[in-house]
């Protein structure tokens, strides 16, 4: 059973930096879909990007590309969320979500329905 656990969240004046990590188990493919998602206050989920862990690929959010990457730890079973240029808008609960998928089709977009584990999220507070 595939399980993902988030961290790395916090407080940030605009302009700075936070880095994201989510640590994934309970998977024997290299062929995953790595999600990272945020939701603010009163707002639905969203995406931010969609990382296809077998040919390294990314979706990016147009709100958020050229600020943000993504990059994986094979070693440590870990995705990361490097965010630089953060904006007040960026403030939100970010979640880690992961799914095995076989062709990188059927993962990179924002449909959230086929991941089979979501984190519990790590909160980030971007201040002006």
């Amino acid at each position: 059973q595939v399980q993902v656990v988030e961290s790395g969240g916090g407080s940030v004046q605009a302009g700075g930096s936070l880095r994201l990590a989510c640590v994934v188990s309970g998977y024997t493919s290299s062929r995953m879909c790595m999600g990272w998602f945020r939701q603010a206050p009163g707002k639905e989920r969203e995406g931010v990007a969609i990382l296809y862990t077998y040919t390294n690929i990314t979706l990016w959010a147009n709100s958020v590309k050229g600020r943000f990457t993504v990059s994986q730890d094979n070693a440590k079973n870990t995705i990361y969320l490097q965010m630089h240029s953060l904006e007040t808008e960026d403030t939100a609960m970010y979640y880690c979500a992961a799914a095995e998928s076989r062709r990188s089709g059927t993962c990179l977009n924002w449909d959230r329905n086929h991941y089979a584990a979501w984190g519990q999220g790590t909160q980030v507070t971007v201040s002006s």
